[in-house]
């Protein structure tokens, strides 16, 4: 990563904040994004993975990349790498830092694809770095337990350097690595209240803030954290335009609701610390008389855990098979959901599609259907929605 990207001359020339964790990445680019835009500055976002399409990963200016330009990143990428090889992804990062260096950016965001120390986003040396949450997921490339993902997800702290630590009581490698530590709790926190919040840290109090448009308790923490980052860069935002940020911030696929009946619920959860945020929103989202889950997943993932967790808020499971060589079938999360013990009525389907198609004609329009597991889960359900399927 590093040898090409100095062939691209690609280094971005503005402030660099760079976003990691098992959990609430995407929701902390997202915020960081919103308010700084609401501020008028010019941004470049790149995130991972996509739902639908490609051009999602990278947006300028608050817009996703047209083809013609991301086809011209590439075709940069793979006339400079020689004979260097690249994964998918670090042709991808590539691309996007070629695209940024040639915005005239005033500030980048860059998510972490797996965990930091080895990840492409990695070959950047962020001005900051926010570390999100430290959880249990690809144990087969970051270990099996916090510390050993820890240290990994860490390697994108940078000595002399901000590093925001939002993960609650994070492990102890993350607390040996480099960087200049900003911890939840000790150096910046908030207070919740009923109908706003109020934020402390090295920028001082920020009060009466509306809650973020994201939905969920967790998105407090995560909101936090971005604005502990723009404190320690010292980017000048005003109090109105944190709150226009907070409040125009949109995120597909987490804990996303869609407009009708019966209730749709989009929820890219995959693993047991994303299921569990989960079974805590469904428990704080309203009663309905079913709540119908549609969930496919990758086999690569915790599936006993992830089911495990949400289990206690469904009533009636939907369980379906995902393409390519990673996807576990029907019939894994089945006898995984058996595992896990749960005892509520399943049906196997052969697609997500399929999967929602029958959660729906079950449904009355009292009812909630949740659908998890996987960002392909979530996409496809998202693409064949747009294709002008209505929910009833």
């Amino acid at each position: 990563m590093s040898e090409v990207l100095g062939r691209l001359c690609a280094a971005p020339a503005c402030p660099v904040i760079t976003v990691g964790g098992t959990n609430g990445k995407g929701s902390t680019c997202a915020m960081l994004e919103s308010i700084l835009r609401a501020a008028g500055y010019r941004t470049g976002l790149y995130t991972s993975p996509h739902l639908v399409r490609y051009n999602e990963r990278v947006r300028i200016a608050g817009l996703e990349a047209e083809d013609r330009p991301l086809c011209e990143a590439f075709a940069e990428v793979e006339k400079v790498r020689g004979q260097t090889p690249l994964t998918y992804f670090e042709f991808g990062t590539l691309a996007a830092l070629w695209l940024f260096a040639r915005e005239n950016l005033d500030a980048a965001v860059l998510e972490v694809g797996l965990g930091g120390r080895l990840d492409a986003v990695n070959a950047v040396d962020a001005d900051c770095a926010v570390l999100t949450s430290v959880g249990i997921d690809h144990v087969e490339y970051l270990g099996a337990d916090r510390e050993s993902i820890g240290r990994e997800k860490a390697g994108i702290f940078r000595t002399g350097r901000p590093a925001v630590i939002a993960a609650p009581d994070p492990p102890q490698s993350v607390m040996q690595a480099a960087g200049e530590k900003r911890l939840l709790g000790k150096d910046f926190g908030y207070v919740a209240d009923a109908s706003q919040w109020t934020y402390w840290g090295p920028g001082g109090r920020r009060a009466g803030l509306a809650y973020p448009a994201l939905r969920g308790k967790v998105q407090l923490r995560n909101a936090a954290a971005a604005l502990c980052a723009l404190d320690a860069l010292e980017l000048p935002i005003t109090m109105q335009e944190i709150r226009r940020g907070l409040a125009e911030v949109v995120l597909a696929g987490r804990f996303q609701v869609l407009p009708g009946r019966p209730q749709v619920i989009l929820d890219v959860a995959h693993n047991p610390q994303a299921a569990k945020t989960l079974e805590q929103n469904l428990a704080a989202s309203g009663f309905a008389p079913e709540t119908i889950a549609v969930c496919g997943m990758l086999r690569d993932k915790d599936l006993a855990g992830v089911l495990r967790e949400v289990a206690p808020r469904i009533t009636r499971w939907h369980f379906a098979s995902l393409s390519g060589p990673r996807a576990a079938t029907a019939e894994d999360l089945k006898e995984a959901f058996l595992r896990a013990e749960g005892n509520a009525p399943v049906e196997l389907h052969a697609s997500p599609r399929e999967a929602f198609e029958a959660a729906r004609e079950h449904a009355g329009e009292n009812d909630k259907i949740v659908v998890f597991g996987s960002f392909l889960t979530v996409g496809e359900i998202i693409a064949w929605l747009r294709l002008g399927t209505s929910i009833r």
